[in-house]
């Protein structure tokens, strides 16, 4: 498949801490790529070297094709991106900012615009700096679509959104990305959002990617495993199972390794009342990244 975005070897630092070293991704066209990891391990540093705004220490970035650093204006124009902070001018009203970005955009679609704007039920002529912090991120959203770029990177694109306004746009988006063949690199902190959402995942830990695979597959292979230990039982820390912990005398532990091949390393042990459990995505995420 074409990719979209291609990332080799990044390295970045702040200072003297490391971000992460030789991170390595890609974005095939017409994929959601949701990239997942607790705070500080370089989500929206990552948002910050794709759209240009920050320069790794080393590595570089492509997007259709070009290095980011060298992007001419027509492709970056092909680009729709969602940073921290979402609409500037916000004394304008809902006509008028859709108005004055139209001027920048000669293939604008006002119509994906003012659809998403009908959905949110915003009336046309409110303005914008009286709207609450989740209002004002799906005005920055409905801008980005009727820019009708190819490629949407969004950093915390359901910021300040509850959970019925969540669930339609995240619809809408996932429908209007599909049926326009659209490639999307997004984080997200609420990550029940991301798995009715994404096609692809990164799991991020710190300095690290553990896992980057189709949604489908990992949630297909991941499990959450316990069983009953004796007293002064330590957890056992092989490779393929993710953070062991105790509860009292209960073991739980996490692993995408066959699930016959798992619950018979667990009874070798004196393990007793194993049981495996399919989980889903934030599950999968805190038992691979842990819980603290």
């Amino acid at each position: 498949m074409e990719n979209v975005i291609e990332c080799r070897n990044l390295t970045h630092y702040y200072g003297q801490r490391l971000i992460y070293k030789d991170l390595n991704f890609n974005v095939p066209k017409g994929r959601i790529l949701g990239l997942l990891g607790k705070n500080g391990t370089g989500k929206t540093t990552t948002i910050n070297i794709l759209s240009g705004f920050l320069q790794p220490r080393s590595g570089e970035c492509r997007i259709l094709g070009e290095k980011i650093g060298e992007m001419n204006p027509e492709t970056r124009r092909r680009i729709g991106l969602l940073i921290e902070g979402h609409v500037q001018y916000q004394f304008m009203t809902i006509e008028q900012i859709e108005r004055f970005y139209s001027a920048f955009y000669p293939g604008w679609k006002r119509e994906a615009y003012y659809e998403l704007m009908s959905r949110l039920k915003v009336a046309p002529r409110q303005r914008i700096n009286r709207m609450s912090c989740g209002q004002r991120s799906q005005v920055a959203l409905g801008l980005i679509l009727a820019q009708d770029p190819e490629v949407l990177v969004l950093d915390d694109f359901s910021l300040g959104l509850d959970p019925g306004y969540r669930r339609l746009f995240v619809d809408y988006l996932r429908e209007y990305a599909k049926a326009e063949n659209k490639t999307v690199f997004l984080t997200s902190h609420i990550i029940q959002d991301m798995e009715r959402l994404v096609d692809d995942c990164i799991i991020m830990d710190y300095g690290r990617i553990l896992v980057q695979m189709p949604v489908d597959e990992l949630l297909g292979n991941i499990r959450r495993y316990t069983a009953t230990a004796e007293n002064g039982y330590t957890p056992t820390q092989a490779e393929g199972l993710y953070n062991p912990s105790m509860i009292r005398n209960m073991l739980e532990v996490f692993s995408m390794r066959p699930e016959s091949e798992v619950i018979e390393m667990l009874k070798a042990e004196g393990l007793k009342d194993v049981k495996a459990e399919k989980i889903g995505l934030e599950d999968a995420f805190i038992g691979l990244t842990g819980k603290y």
